[in-house]
């Protein structure tokens, strides 16, 4: 933990910020190696460019903080809200933090912390630091990739064991909650990175489908999103089957997916741009005649969060470096009568992209995964 809180600070002053405020999430346990909950106490980490660190937090929290805190100093708070702010105070006062920038995650930081913050620090002006914390996680080193690689090795495992008992008139919802049982029980983490999604027929033409009392029937397609989390480390995978006779095109758009996977995949390494990964993908779509059926970006950082940076749209400019971490997932949907998305996890090398995931991608029916 403390290289990672080291690399912190040479970014603090890189940015020309004098700290970071940090409420739970994927961020302060990246940087401590501790997990606390959102609820309706505060818990904030302020981590400083001089190396200061301190945690407010609530005295039932205490059992959590490892015996070294040679580094941090600590304000703890009992249930009454009225001694809340209190701790807030005495944080910033013994920290001497009393002017200057700080930076906080937009997508996280709650409007309960952020009010202490603002009442406790009146001469700080919080800010935007999205750009520090991605750069500070993006790249995975050696352990965080096997991290993720075993959580890879949960997911399709999980879904081979949920697969089996699967057949005409199993519904969305029973395979759905059939494979958080195979996920828990392969090993991942109780908290998943997301809900599976797991879509037949004319549902699978839409991406972000919730399951449902559709039952499987001959002629539909299957899409099943899901992932596993290990040691607080992600996977994203998304496998497309087919049941009995499918539509000719439906085949057709799920060969073409498959080639725009596999053509992210083979452009990707360091040193170029994020974007240059979503052209390749959207080139073979295109050119197929589906362009306009390919709505979403091909991809998305992968980690400690199911959605993290880089993101994989053509737009983007970032160039690649060793050990980010995203998913290459082009997809088609027609609405109406169904939709393919191909999803794999990979790590940037200078090579290439590793990828993690190894389950057949090709749109297969779902009996030959078992002959």
């Amino acid at each position: 933990m403390t290289s990672r809180m080291d690399k912190l600070i040479d970014l603090l002053k890189e940015q020309n910020l004098v700290g970071v405020a940090l409420n739970p999430g994927p961020t302060l346990t990246y940087l401590t190696g501790m997990s606390f909950h959102l609820m309706e106490r505060p818990t904030v980490l302020l981590a400083l460019e001089d190396g200061q660190v301190g945690l407010i937090l609530p005295e039932l929290e205490m059992g959590k903080l490892p015996k070294d805190l040679s580094r941090w100093q600590v304000f703890s708070y009992g249930d009454d809200p009225a001694t809340w702010f209190a701790a807030f105070e005495t944080a910033f006062q013994s920290l001497n933090l009393t002017n200057g920038e700080v930076g906080v995650e937009p997508t996280r930081l709650r409007f309960m912390e952020l009010s202490y913050l603002q009442k406790a620090g009146s001469g700080i002006e919080f800010v935007d630091a999205s750009q520090v914390f991605s750069h500070l996680r993006m790249n995975k080193d050696s352990e965080e990739i096997e991290k993720m690689k075993e959580a890879a090795r949960i997911a399709q495992t999980a879904l081979l064991r949920t697969l089996k008992g699967v057949g005409e008139g199993t519904t969305e919802k029973e395979i759905a909650n059939e494979l958080l049982i195979q996920l828990l029980k392969g090993g991942s983490d109780p908290e998943i990175p997301f809900a599976p999604i797991v879509a037949m027929g004319e549902n699978s033409a839409n991406p972000h489908a919730v399951p449902t009392e559709r039952a499987l029937r001959p002629g539909d397609l299957l899409l099943i999103d899901w992932g596993a989390s290990f040691e607080g480390y992600l996977s994203d995978i998304t496998r497309t089957f087919t049941f009995g006779e499918v539509d000719p095109e439906l085949i057709r758009i799920g060969e073409i997916v498959l080639e725009a996977n596999r053509a992210a995949r083979q452009m990707g390494k360091a040193g170029l741009e994020a974007g240059a990964v979503d052209r390749a993908a959207r080139s073979v779509i295109t050119s197929a005649g589906y362009g306009h059926a390919f709505f979403h970006r091909t991809g998305h950082g992968l980690g400690m969060e199911a959605h993290e940076e880089p993101y994989i749209y053509s737009e983007n400019d970032l160039i690649l470096s060793p050990g980010a971490a995203f998913t290459i997932e082009p997809g088609i949907y027609l609405p109406g009568k169904g939709g393919v998305r191909i999803e794999d996890d990979v790590i940037v090398t200078e090579e290439g992209l590793l990828s993690l995931t190894d389950l057949p991608r090709q749109v297969l029916p779902l009996v030959t995964l078992f002959n």
